[in-house]
């Protein structure tokens, strides 16, 4: 397969994976079929199945893809100067990485719990990648009030899918809020 082709079904599946995700937070995961997912897209159920056999293999990418974002930015900022503007960069990339797919992905993953469970259930890469963010974003020698500032500064930005919903306010305005409160969470110290 030349690079050309390679780029195309690249971009074909992240493609799948944007209209499929917008499907299952539209209608929910149950609801949403193979065929659905074809017929948005505009192509056969057959050229669908040659890039996901299922709709468990499309949110297994899903996670897979945001798994691997942030494995890499764990990765760059442990080769960095530890510090303020690094923790400010981290918790950036961070939302960038969590808000890539825009409040899509935090709302299926709260209304499907149960689908994630037996879809995704090792998640041991998770909790690892988290600690190790944790890390970068707590300054040394942090008190526990700024330990959970440096947690916390994670977590408006996963939360903000879960509990903005119902907000009379537009989809990016409730993403730039988040990420401001949440950097305005992490802690000051060196």
């Amino acid at each position: 397969m030349g690079a050309a082709a390679g780029r195309k079904t690249g971009g074909t599946r992240a493609q799948i994976q944007t209209v499929a995700l917008q499907l299952f937070a539209d209608h929910g995961y149950e609801a949403t079929s193979m065929r659905a997912i074809a017929e948005q897209l505009g192509i056969t159920k057959a050229a669908l199945y040659y890039h996901f056999a299922s709709k468990e293999d499309i949110v297994r990418a899903l996670v897979e893809t945001m798994l691997l974002k942030t494995a890499e930015l764990i990765q760059w900022a442990e080769k960095q100067e530890p510090g303020p503007a690094l923790r400010r960069e981290v918790l950036s990339r961070w939302a960038d990485i969590m808000q890539d797919q825009g409040l899509r992905m935090f709302r299926f993953i709260s209304a499907n719990h149960v689908a994630m469970r037996e879809i995704t259930p090792d998640k041991s890469g998770m909790a690892e990648q988290l600690k190790r963010l944790f890390a970068i974003l707590t300054p040394p020698n942090a008190s526990v009030a700024d330990q959970l500032r440096a947690r916390l500064s994670l977590a408006v930005i996963n939360m903000v899918g879960m509990t903005a919903g119902d907000m009379d306010a537009s989809e990016d305005e409730i993403l730039a809020a988040a990420r401001q409160i949440s950097a305005e969470l992490l802690p000051a110290g060196n």
